[in-house]
C-alpha cells in the first residue's frame, strides 16, 4: 500500500501547486524522522518559497491549504511541521496493508513484461568455487531474485569460459597423466576435486619439467586452442569431456547456497557459429583498430581507457574479450536488459566492453553491471594461487557445523521440545547456517570490502540472519498455537478483519513496515541493490519482537476480535520476511 500512497501523495501535491500555478517537476518527497508520525513528508516549500513570496513554513501551509484530506484514499492528513509537509495514513492504508500482507505472494510486483538476463558467477571451471568468489553467485542469485519479484521475467546465465589457455592445459593434462601420476588425494569425494589436481599437476610440469618435453606439451595445447578457433569436432568434444565434468561438480557446489541457473552459455558457442570471426572483421574495420606489438587491438584512449583491448593474436587467434562481445551482441538479440554480476578487478575489461560495444553500433543502456569487492576472512586477503585457498565447500561445511554447535547450546538452556528431533537440528542447522553466510555477505553495499566474522555472522540476537529469521519461526509458532496448519493457514485464517483495532503504536509501526515492502522490492530492483532488502529485514525484525513484546496475540484476556486482527497481523509478517529472506536467498526456518 505505501506505492499506492505514495502516488496517491504525488497526485495531491501536483495538483496542489498546479491550483498554485508552479512547477511540478520536483515534489521533494522523502521518509520522515522515525519522530514524525507521517508516512511521508515533502520539502517542496524551501524550493518554492521564493516563488510564493513567503518564508518555506508559510509556503508549505499556502500547498497543504490546497490538499483536501477528504478526497483522498489512504491519507487522513496533511500537516506542516516547519517547511515540511507530512501526510499521514489513514485508515484504509492500514485495513489494505493488512489484507494484502495475508496473501503468500506479498511483495511480488505486477509482471513489467521485461526480459532481463543476470549473468553471474562464471567462475572457470578449472577445479572447486573458491570462497574468495562466493560474494559472485551470493550477490547475482539475489539481484535476480530482486529483479523476479519486481515483474521481470529473468533468466539466470553462467557464462563458461571452455576456449582459453586454461582449458587447453586442463584437456591437455587430463589427456597426458594418470592417476598414479598425481601426488595428492582428493580433497572431497566429487569430481571437480578429483580432476584439479590433473590441472595442478600439469600447470607444474609446465613450469618444471624437462624443456623438451615441455615444448611438445605447448604445442599440443597451442593444437587444442587453433582446434576449437577453427570448429574443429573433435577439438571441442575433448575440451567439453573435462568442462562438464568440472562445471557438473561446481554446479553441486553452488546449490548448496543455492543459486542454481537457468543456462550455462560456453563462449565456444560463438566460435563454431562463426559469430566471433564476423565480429572479428567489424572490429578491424573500426578507426581505433591498430595493429601493435603482433596483435589487433583497440586504441580506445580518446575515449577516456588508457589500455588497448586485445582482440586478435598474431596467429589468428580470438581472445575471450573478442568472445565475450559477441556473447554480449547475442544477449542484445534475445532480451530487453544485460545484467553482469564482476568483481572489482574486472572494472576496466568492463568499461572496455561497454565502450567497444557502443563503437560497434550497439545500444549500451540496456547493459548494466554491478562491481563487488571481494570477501576476507579475519586473517587477511584469501588466496586462489596454486589451490591453496579456502573452498566454498569448506565455509558452508563450517557454517553448518558452527549452527549446529549454536542450535544444541540454546536447546541444552531450555526444556527440549518433543517435537523437535535430531532431523529437525540438522535441518535447522543448515538452515541457519547457510542463510548466515548468504545473510552476512549479500546485506553490505557490494562495492565495500567485508571480512566474514563468524561470531557475528551467527548471532541470534544481533542484527544477522539468524536473528532475522528467528522472526519467522516466531510467527509460524504463534499460529501454530492457534491450531492453524501452517501449510494452509493462508486459506484458513480469518482475515475480515477491522484493521482500525490495531491501534498501539507497536501495531502501527509494524503495519506501516509491512506496507513498505513492495517499494523496497521496487527500489532494490531499479538500484540493483539487494542488501537495501536485507537492511529491511533488520527493521523488520526490530518492529515485529516490539509488537511480541507489547501485543499478546493468544493470552485469555485478549478480546476475541482484537485476537483476530493480531493473528492476521502475525500471518501478514510471515509473508513479509519470508518474502523478503527469499529475495536475499535465506531460508525461512518455520522453528528454531
Amino acid at each position: 500500500m505505501f506505492l499506492s500512497l505514495r502516488a496517491e501523495v504525488e497526485d495531491a501535491l501536483r495538483g496542489a501547486l498546479s491550483a498554485l500555478e508552479l512547477p511540478t517537476d520536483d515534489l521533494g518527497i522523502e521518509e520522515p524522522p522515525e519522530d514524525v508520525e507521517a508516512v511521508l513528508a515533502s520539502s517542496v516549500a524551501f524550493r518554492l518559497a521564493g516563488e510564493l513570496g513567503a518564508a518555506p513554513p508559510q509556503a508549505a501551509a499556502q500547498v497543504a491549504a490546497e490538499i483536501d484530506p477528504d478526497e483522498l484514499t489512504y491519507v487522513s492528513a496533511v500537516e506542516t511541521q516547519g517547511p515540511y509537509l507530512n501526510f499521514l495514513p489513514g485508515d484504509a492504508y492500514f485495513a489494505e496493508t493488512l489484507a494484502a500482507g495475508t496473501d503468500e505472494s506479498y511483495g511480488r510486483l505486477p509482471d513489467r513484461e521485461e526480459s532481463v538476463v543476470v549473468e553471474h558467477t562464471s567462475a572457470n571451471p578449472t577445479g572447486p568455487v573458491h570462497v574468495g568468489r562466493a560474494r559472485n553467485p551470493i550477490i547475482g542469485d539475489a539481484v535476480a531474485n530482486v529483479l523476479d519479484f519486481a515483474g521481470f521475467d529473468v533468466s539466470r546465465h553462467y557464462y563458461v569460459n571452455d576456449a582459453g589457455r586454461q582449458m587447453a592445459v586442463f584437456t591437455w593434462a587430463y589427456e597426458t597423466f594418470d592417476e598414479a601420476d598425481l601426488e595428492d588425494e582428493p580433497e572431497r569425494d566429487r569430481i571437480e576435486y578429483d580432476l584439479v589436481r590433473y590441472y595442478r599437476k600439469g600447470n607444474a610440469f609446465l613450469e618444471d619439467g624437462p624443456d623438451e618435453e615441455v615444448a611438445a606439451a605447448e604445442a599440443e595445447i597451442d593444437a587444442i586452442m587453433r582446434g576449437l578457433e577453427d570448429g574443429d569436432e573433435e577439438t571441442y568434444e575433448r575440451v567439453s569431456e573435462v568442462v562438464d565434468q568440472v562445471l557438473g561438480g561446481m554446479k553441486e557446489c553452488l546449490a548448496r547456497l543455492p543459486a542454481e541457473f537457468d543456462e550455462f552459455v560456453k563462449e565456444t558457442r560463438f566460435m563454431l557459429d562463426g559469430s566471433t570471426d564476423e565480429l572479428v572483421d567489424q572490429l578491424k574495420a573500426l578507426e581505433e583498430a591498430v595493429y601493435e606489438d603482433d596483435a589487433w587491438q583497440l586504441d580506445l584512449t580518446d575515449h577516456g581507457i588508457e589500455k588497448n583491448l586485445v582482440f586478435l593474436r598474431s596467429d589468428g587467434t580470438s581472445l575471450y574479450p573478442t568472445r565475450d562481445l559477441a556473447h554480449h551482441e547475442w544477449k542484445f538479440d534475445n532480451y530487453d536488459r544485460a545484467v553482469t554480476v564482476l568483481g572489482e578487478d574486472h572494472k576496466l575489461q568492463a568499461e572496455q566492453l561497454r565502450t567497444t560495444l557502443r563503437l560497434l553500433g550497439n545500444e549500451t543502456d540496456q547493459l548494466e553491471q554491478v562491481l563487488y569487492s571481494y570477501v576476507n576472512l579475519p586473517e587477511g586477503k584469501m588466496s586462489t594461487r596454486r589451490g591453496t585457498g579456502i573452498d566454498l565447500d569448506d565455509l558452508l561445511d563450517e557454517a553448518i557445523s558452527r549452527a549446529r554447535e549454536e542450535v544444541e547450546r540454546r536447546l541444552d538452556d531450555r526444556i527440549r521440545d518433543d517435537d523437535l528431533d535430531e532431523a529437525d537440528v540438522e535441518r535447522i542447522a543448515h538452515q541457519v547456517g547457510i542463510g548466515a553466510v548468504r545473510y552476512d555477505i549479500v546485506a553490505k553495499q557490494p562495492t565495500k570490502a567485508i571480512t566474514f566474522e563468524w561470531d557475528r555472522a551467527l548471532d541470534f540476537e544481533a542484527q544477522s540472519a539468524p536473528y532475522v529469521q528467528y522472526v519467522h519461526a516466531r510467527c509460524c509458532g504463534i499460529l501454530e498455537e492457534a491450531g492453524l496448519d501452517l501449510e494452509t493457514a493462508a486459506a484458513d485464517l480469518e482475515t475480515d478483519v477491522d484493521a482500525a483495532i490495531l491501534e498501539t503504536d507497536a501495531e502501527r509501526d509494524l503495519l506501516e513496515t509491512i506496507a513498505r515492502f513492495p517499494a523496497v522490492i521496487e527500489e532494490a530492483a531499479d538500484d540493483l541493490e539487494p542488501h537495501g532488502v536485507a537492511t529491511y529485514t533488520r527493521e523488520f525484525a526490530e518492529r515485529f519482537n516490539a509488537f511480541y513484546r507489547e501485543c499478546p496475540v493468544l493470552a485469555d484476556d485478549v478480546d476475541p476480535d482484537v485476537r483476530e486482527a493480531r493473528l492476521a497481523l502475525v500471518a501478514a509478517s510471515r509473508h513479509t520476511i519470508a518474502n523478503a529472506l527469499a529475495v536475499l536467498g535465506v531460508e525461512a526456518p518455520n522453528s528454531m
